[in-house]
């Protein structure tokens, strides 16, 4: 898809996307929490994914979430705490992948994957680098996708290059997937 009309979503296509990024992030959250104790933003970000994707209203409560999880990050970040922010970025992309928008960009496809690969990417940090550990969780990634979630994915055109680690683990997920 390269074209310039929109991408049809419904409703239920958001629920999905939302779901799959939810899914994707949680198994992260004990790193970030491991990390910054007591800081509840990365969870909240993920409940609210979690929420919307079980018929919750997309609203302020979703976007205000996916901003504190930003900050979160920032401030994992500012501690030198790498898994943690990565951690924290992946429940950021959950819940802003409720905002995935109908425009035919590979850049969208982020809102769809970027979870995943945060996620992987923090579960890597925290085994010291290892691309091995990152590969599996982008391999648990691949079975948690339904038909429904791969049929959204492939409206789009593949996820875009750079992005570094993170970018690469994205498009090998983007690629098992379609």
């Amino acid at each position: 898809m390269t074209s310039g009309a929109a991408v049809e979503l419904s409703p239920s296509d958001l629920r999905q996307v939302a779901a799959y990024a939810a899914a994707c992030a949680r198994p992260a959250l004990a790193i970030f929490e491991t990390g910054r104790p007591g800081d509840p933003r990365a969870r909240a970000a993920i409940a609210a994914a979690e929420a919307f994707a079980s018929g919750a209203e997309r609203s302020k409560l979703l976007r205000d979430s996916a901003w504190a999880a930003q900050r979160a990050a920032s401030d994992a970040r500012a501690a030198g705490l790498s898994g943690a922010e990565q951690a924290a970025r992946a429940a950021l992309a959950a819940a802003g992948a409720g905002f995935l928008h109908p425009l035919p960009k590979a850049t969208q496809v982020r809102h769809i994957l970027a979870a995943a690969a945060h996620a992987a990417r923090a579960q890597e940090l925290v085994a010291g680098g290892d691309p091995a550990v990152g590969s599996d969780h982008i391999a648990k990634a691949r079975r948690l996708a339904s038909p429904a979630l791969v049929d959204v994915l492939r409206r789009y055109p593949p996820a875009p290059s750079g992005g570094g680690r993170v970018g690469a683990l994205m498009r090998d997920l983007d690629r098992m997937l379609r």
